[in-house]
Order: C-alpha cells, then structure tokens, then sequence
C-alpha cells in the first residue's frame, strides 16, 4: 500500500484508491440499510429546522419549506442523514486524533493573510450553501449518490463543478505558490 506525505509527526494519509474503495463501500452500505444515498445538505436543513423548532414551532408550521421538515408532529430529528451527519463529524474526529491531526489551524499560502483566507474561505461556504439549497442536494449527494446510480444530471453537474474549479484555482493560483 502505497502512502502520501503527512506533516511531521503524523501518520501517512490513506493511499487514494484504497479511501475510494472503502467510500464506495460506505455509500453501498448507506443505500442498503437506509434506502438513500449520502449527501449532507438534507441532514443540515432537518438540524436547522429542529432548531428553529425549538426557539420558534408557531414559525416552523406556518412556513411550508419548514412544515414540511418539521410541521405539527413531525419531527426533524428523526431522519436518517441526521444520524449520518453525527457519525461523520464524530468519525472524522476519531480519524484526526488517532492519526495526530486534531489540531485548530488555518492553511493558506504564503501570499494571503489569514483573515483573507478566512474571508474566501466562508464566502466560498455561503455560496455553495446557497448553490446547494436551490439545486435541493450538495456536491456529495450529487456526485457520490447521483453518480453511483447513473444519474446523467449529476455527471454534468460533476465536470462542470471540476471545470469551475480548475478554473477559479487558475485564477487564485498566486495567492498559494
């Protein structure tokens, strides 16, 4: 098995094509025992609508987006990306203290401050939030679980998000080298 570099003192990260191989385990695993596949922005609107339940239940039935996550005796917490969301944050967490990478850090290059990259780093998050909520799924329900059953939608949707990306880091390239 092959490793990639890790900063000094760490574990080597997981050779690539062994992570997708276990990924594509998880994401059979996930439509075996849930019936759906993996993403996270659903699981994120079924937190904030529970929350928003909580501090505003009169608000949470008379908007429909909300009545239908969590109106009259429906309850936002019961769903199954709830739970999988738990065991990401909680897998990913277990992950970075075993193999010594928990640690509060903010990687940028050597031609950006750290407040700039904080500033790109959340607009980046908003915009993608955004995106997500009107395409009604994330990039991870659309390319793992849209591409995993064929879905020609999330194959477009997939080299257009890798063509964006290229060209936005041809853009930014001097703010990392």
């Amino acid at each position: 098995m092959t490793t990639q570099s890790a900063p000094a003192g760490d574990k080597p990260y997981m050779d690539p094509y062994l992570a997708g191989a276990l990924l594509g385990v998880v994401l059979f695993l996930s439509f075996f025992l849930t019936g759906g596949g993996l993403g996270a922005s659903g699981a994120l609107s079924h937190v904030q609508t529970g929350a928003l339940d909580w501090v505003a239940p009169k608000h949470v039935d008379r908007v429909a987006y909300f009545a239908e996550i969590a109106g009259g005796a429906r309850n936002p917490w019961k769903s199954t990306g709830v739970y999988m969301l738990i065991g990401t944050l909680l897998g990913a967490l277990a992950s970075g203290l075993y193999n010594r990478r928990a640690r509060l850090e903010t990687r940028k290059g050597p031609r950006i401050s750290v407040k700039a990259r904080w500033a790109f780093a959340l607009l980046g998050g908003v915009i993608m939030g955004y995106g997500a909520r009107m395409a009604r799924g994330c990039t991870s329900g659309q390319a793992l679980s849209g591409g995993a059953v064929l879905s020609v939608g999330s194959w477009a949707f997939m080299f257009s998000v890798f063509a964006g990306g290229y060209a936005v880091a041809w853009l930014f390239r001097k703010l990392w080298t």
